[in-house]
Parts: structure tokens; sequence; C-alpha cells
């Protein structure tokens, strides 16, 4: 039997039970939120799921809290804050509802955990400071700025603290949503690249049928040989390159330092290809008018690196 009431606590938010709410209203949009303190709500019973209140983890009694002594942890130790324990006990139902693939709900479950959902835990927990994000982002991580959607100290109209949890809500199931679709498309995607991987063999260029994630599928096929990715983009086309790493902005090969920060007549003049449109000062990232000035704007790429390459041995 579904849950009629949602309940969670009334007064100020954070992130976690923000987004609890937003997975537990998509599983349940019949069901009443509560946002209270009171002992008849934040008792356990048949028609309700409390989350982040009530000083107790009993997924049978549908309860889901972490601020009581002898709180659950991860397999590994780390804290959970009750949005790790909804999606923990809730996270693939919400995947299935959202319609990702039944192949793909472990991987997408699995992957939403590790980069979305636990560095909200471990920052609801005090297990990570928003200081290791360094000076420019602190303030700026995603539960600081749910949490800045809170009425500030002095606005005493009543039902501001409901409303304002509201429009959190709407704002961090835009993020949920997107981020799911997002992690699902890398899943979608790597059948094509793969598929496009084994078509280009040996040659150093990887032609796509469109823009898409394609680096995860490079890593996995062991495909070190590719520098550059060409792709159609609306009316034109793009080549660019691949980084060394995730984390990194370094490419495998840069396209022409000639090229830099040229655009128009002036590339097609430096580069000698007719079409070739736009080159970024950064060297990652070019465009052409169509597929045949992209691959030759990328065959010249591939050449200059290569001699680039040879020369620095």
């Amino acid at each position: 039997m579904p849950p009629a009431y949602l309940v969670t606590h009334s007064g100020g938010f954070h992130a976690d039970e923000v987004f609890s709410t937003v997975i537990l209203t998509r599983l349940y949009p019949q069901a009443q939120l509560i946002r209270s303190r009171a002992a008849e709500w934040i008792t356990p019973g048949p028609d309700r799921i409390i989350y982040d209140v009530g000083g107790a983890y009993d997924a049978d009694a549908g309860i889901f809290d972490h601020h009581q002594r002898g709180a659950p942890l991860r397999d590994d130790g780390q804290p959970f804050s009750s949005f790790g324990l909804i999606w923990r006990h809730f996270g693939r139902d919400y995947l299935v509802a959202s319609g990702v693939p039944v192949e793909h709900i472990e991987a997408v479950h699995a992957s939403f955990d590790a980069k979305f959902v636990l560095p909200i835990d471990l920052l609801d927990n005090g297990a990570l400071s928003p200081a290791s994000a360094g000076p420019l982002l602190t303030g700026m991580l995603l539960p600081d700025l749910i949490e800045s959607l809170k009425p500030v100290f002095d606005d005493t109209v009543p039902g501001a603290d409901d409303s304002a949890f509201q429009t959190a809500l709407t704002i961090a199931r835009a993020f949920v949503e997107a981020r799911i679709a997002r992690s699902a498309a890398k899943l979608r995607a790597e059948a094509i690249v793969l598929e496009a991987i084994a078509k280009a063999g040996a040659s150093r260029i990887l032609e796509l049928p469109m823009g898409m994630p394609f680096r995860p599928a490079v890593i996995k096929a062991g495909a070190d040989h590719l520098w550059f990715v060409i792709n159609p983009r609306g009316s034109d086309w793009v080549i660019g390159g691949i980084r060394k790493s995730e984390d990194g902005f370094e490419q495998r090969a840069d396209l022409p330092a000639s090229w830099a920060g040229l655009t128009g007549a002036a590339l097609e003049k430096i580069s000698g290809v007719k079409g070739a449109l736009f080159c970024h000062n950064g060297r990652f990232i070019a465009a052409a008018a169509n597929r045949v000035a992209a691959l030759d704007m990328a065959g010249i790429a591939v050449r200059e690196a290569e001699l680039a390459k040879a020369g620095s041995v």
C-alpha cells in the first residue's frame, strides 16, 4: 500500500531532505507532504514515510533518519544523510519510474550515488568541508545553493519556510532529473561510440553521427591511438580533441598553433581548408562548414601533431 504521507521536519531545510523529497514525490505523487516535528507525525506508521527526522533508521517501519547515536554508515564507513538512505532504498524504483532501461539501472544508480548523493551526505554530516572546494567555490556548492533559498531570519510571513521549501524542491528536482538523464545518456552513447571506434580502425580521427559523450567509451575500448573527434552540429561540423584525463584539460593532441583564435577567411588562409570556420584560442575545438572541411582540418591537425611529437622525442 503506497504511503498517504511523506513526513520530514518543519522549519529551516537542508539539501538532504529536499533531494529526498524529490525522489519520494516522484514515486508517490498522491502522498501529502507534511513538514512537522510533532510527535504524532514523526512516529512511524503504515501510512507514512518519515525522513530526516524521528531519531531512527528502520526501513521496514518507513523511517529514515541519520541524526541519532548509532546512525547508519555506508559499507566503507562513510555516513549517510537522509538523501543517501532514501536513495539506497528507493533510488532504483525512481530510475524505473524515470524510464531508465532495466539493463542500465544498476550502473546509473551507482554513478548517481557516488557523484551526486555521496557529496551531499558528507557535507550534511560535516565529513566534508566546503572549504575543500577552494575559496572561489565555497558557497557555490549545490547544498549551499539549495539552502540559500531559506527565508532570511526576520521573514515573519506565515508559511515562509514551507513556501521556500517548495521553491527549493522545484529547483532540486530539475537538477536530479537532468543528472539522471545525462548518466543514462552516457550509457546509450557507449554502443554508438564503440561502433564508431571499430569503424575508425587505426585512424586517429573518430567520426560520430552527432555530438555525444565519447570519452568513457574511448577509454573502455583502449583506443589510445585516437586524437580527434569530428561530428555534425546543426549546419556545421565540430573538430574536437580528446582529453588525457577526466580531471584535466590537457589534450592527447592539440590543434595547430597557427590556427589559434582565428575565424573565417583568416583561418581558411592559414589552414588551406575551404570551409574552415573557427578555432578556439585554447586549440581544443574548431568548427568547419561541412564534413569534408572537418575531415581535412582533422587530417592536418593529425599530421602536425605527429611531427611535433616526433620532434620532441
